[in-house]
């Protein structure tokens, strides 16, 4: 019945975009993208399912979160916890939260206690552009790319002048947010500086009640704020030669507030505010000794610290999560011909941990070595990989790719893909006291992918379809009270995105139709794996009138349930977002937003809170 479903509600968003289709489009520029191939290429020329987000849409959807930009983007699920700050998972193409691989300037992020990224405290005015790669890429990247890869880019300066830029604004929870920032640039030289912040009063971040929920003890009328300073660096130079060097530093401090628990009557538990930092330094070097040979190199830090404690009370117990990550890259490129290219390299990366709890292991090593082969042969595309991994822990293991496309016309492409991937353990995982597991062995996954996208004189599209299958997953074993590799997971999706133009107003839609069905024996076979809604749908809608630029967002998605067994079922949800723009001189811009204007009531995690209506006004300065 199921796939009935996702095959009737798919006919219906084609029939309406070819309905869509009769008017003329402007085509979109084609951004050249790193992360696909870890090779420089256009979106159009990559085999993978690509979404780049870039400054211009940031400032377009006024968004103000990193969570804001990435929720209805095709293929992602997102979930919070009651608002900013608080804790935000991304799952993509319905795998798990921690198979997604998170870089920040071409250095690996995340924490290693956890195995995710902490979302909710990457500065969004720090963002110059994000690339969202979609499926398998552990044969290019090793470990936790199952469901796909993030590349954050910071910001980075150009033109021949110094540019300052400056932003203030404030809004509906008590919130006030600014930045200001200083770019320049030559032919050779780069360079950006930028400090930005955020504070807010929030609101009750949980709603809990008697044997249900955060089981908070906190009033209803309780506020749960978060506040955030960041700053960013980044510069670089090319010389005459064609040596090209890079630097990056990028640090976010956070405080959050948040509700305590209700059934752990420990003193350790009766934490109610967070401290986090996330921090990223480091550089890449470029340089060609002949034409057909590039080499790359790439290292840097990667550091996500957290510190829970009561109030601000000194005094107070506390527990502290400290992870930190050291990476080296070596890329070599080598030409063959204008239709031939093959990248060999190796990854090294150290990841050490500290924490107010006794791990039994608080350090591992990863060296990798991988080939990738990109070909085109008349009408045909090829992409080949294989990448082999030693770990300190568990061993080695050997994942692979292949990609084909073929362009039927010079506006419409067909693409095939499989992939291999694997997910290694954390350290929470394997060795927090008390609970981890030391014999766990890596996740895996193996995945297929057929699509199809095209452009024309009314805009694009893109369509995707695939499988992923998962073995070994990592769940909580009762009979031995502790994590084991007992689950598995087959998971189907369909990816439609469309751009168009119709009398003067921009629409970008996409629709994403998602079976994360759980495999595993029990009780819960046949399940839908938690905290996925099956369907989802955005539409964009954006029109210039002179000096002003008025805008929408439409966001519907489906049911969803909050645990394994199905029975905590979230409600389908639609929000409706306004936005409006007016330039008051070349340089000077006032922006205003509604988000949630019908004052949804709607949760992505159980009795957790999301904003009702809200109002978010901005002024910028950007020459």
């Amino acid at each position: 019945m199921q796939k009935c479903r996702l095959s009737a509600m798919a006919g219906l968003w084609l029939g309406a975009a070819t309905t869509v289709l009769a008017d003329n489009t402007d085509h979109q520029e084609k951004p050249i993208i790193v992360t696909a191939t870890r090779t420089a290429q256009t979106v159009d020329a990559s085999l993978a399912s690509v979404t780049v987000i870039s400054r211009k849409d940031i400032e377009r959807q006024q968004a103000r979160s990193v969570e804001d930009l990435f929720r209805g983007v095709p293929g992602i699920n997102i979930t919070n916890n009651g608002g900013p700050g608080k804790n935000t998972s991304v799952f993509m193409r319905g795998t798990e939260s921690d198979h997604v691989l998170v870089l920040i300037d071409g250095i690996k992020v995340g924490s290693a206690t956890s195995g995710t990224t902490a979302f909710e405290n990457i500065p969004i005015e720090q963002i110059e552009r994000i690339e969202i790669v979609r499926g398998p890429r552990s044969s290019l990247y090793g470990s936790e790319a199952i469901g796909g890869v993030i590349q954050i880019f910071t910001r980075k300066g150009d033109g021949a002048d110094i540019k300052p830029n400056f932003s203030f604004g404030g809004g509906s929870y008590g919130t006030l947010n600014g930045s200001v920032g200083l770019s320049g640039g030559s032919k050779q030289g780069w360079f950006n500086l930028m400090v930005s912040g955020i504070g807010t009063s929030g609101f009750n971040a949980c709603t809990g009640s008697s044997g249900a929920g955060c089981g908070t003890k906190e009033p209803d009328t309780d506020r749960d704020g978060y506040q955030n300073i960041s700053g960013s660096a980044r510069a670089g130079y090319r010389f005459q030669n064609g040596l090209e060097i890079d630097a990056n530093f990028l640090q976010s401090d956070g405080k959050a507030e948040f509700d305590e628990s209700k059934f752990d009557e420990t003193p350790v538990s009766k934490f109610n505010k967070t401290k986090m930092v996330q921090q990223v330094f480091g550089g890449t070097v470029r340089y060609s000794p002949f034409d057909i040979w590039q080499i790359n190199l790439i290292g840097g830090h990667s550091r996500e610290d957290s510190k829970n404690f009561i109030d601000d009370v000194p005094s107070s117990p506390f527990s502290k999560f400290n992870t930190q990550r050291n990476t080296i890259s070596l890329l070599n490129n080598l030409s063959f011909g204008k239709n031939q290219l093959l990248t060999v390299g190796t990854d090294y990366q150290h990841d050490h941990v500290n924490s107010t709890d006794a791990y039994a292991v608080t350090s591992r090593s990863n060296w990798g070595v991988f080939a990738q082969h990109q070909a085109t042969l008349a009408a045909h595309n090829l992409q080949l990989s294989l990448r082999h991994d030693d770990n300190q822990q568990f061993g080695s293991r050997v994942t692979g790719g292949a990609g084909w496309g073929y362009a039927i016309t010079d506006k419409i492409r067909l693409m095939a893909s499989f992939g291999s991937a694997f997910k290694a353990p954390t350290f929470n995982e394997l060795y927090f006291p008390g609970f981890g597991n030391a014999h766990l062995r890596p996740e895996e996954s193996r995945s297929f992918e057929f699509g199809a996208r095209g452009n024309a004189d009314w805009g694009n599209w893109a369509l995707n379809v695939y499988e992923t299958r998962i073995d070994d997953l990592i769940a909580f074993d009762a009979s031995i009270r502790a994590p084991a590799n007992i689950n598995q997971a087959r998971i189907r999706g369909l990816e439609a995105v469309l751009s168009t133009q119709i009398k003067g107003w921009q629409l970008n839609g996409n629709l994403t139709f998602l079976d994360p069905e759980n495999r595993s024996s029990g009780l819960n076979k046949g399940n839908i794996l938690p905290r996925r809604a099956e369907q989802s749908f955005r539409l964009d809608i954006d029109r210039q009138f002179g000096r002003y630029r008025l805008g929408a967002m439409f966001l519907a998605e489906g049911e969803r349930f909050d645990d394994l067994s199905n029975r905590r079922k979230l409600d389908s949800y639609v929000k409706f977002d306004l936005r409006a723009e007016y330039l008051l001189s070349k340089h000077w811009r006032l922006l205003g937003r509604i988000e949630n204007l019908f004052n949804e009531h709607y949760e992505t995690a159980a009795f957790f809170n999301q904003p009702g209506r809200n109002f978010f006004a901005t002024l910028r300065y950007q020459p």
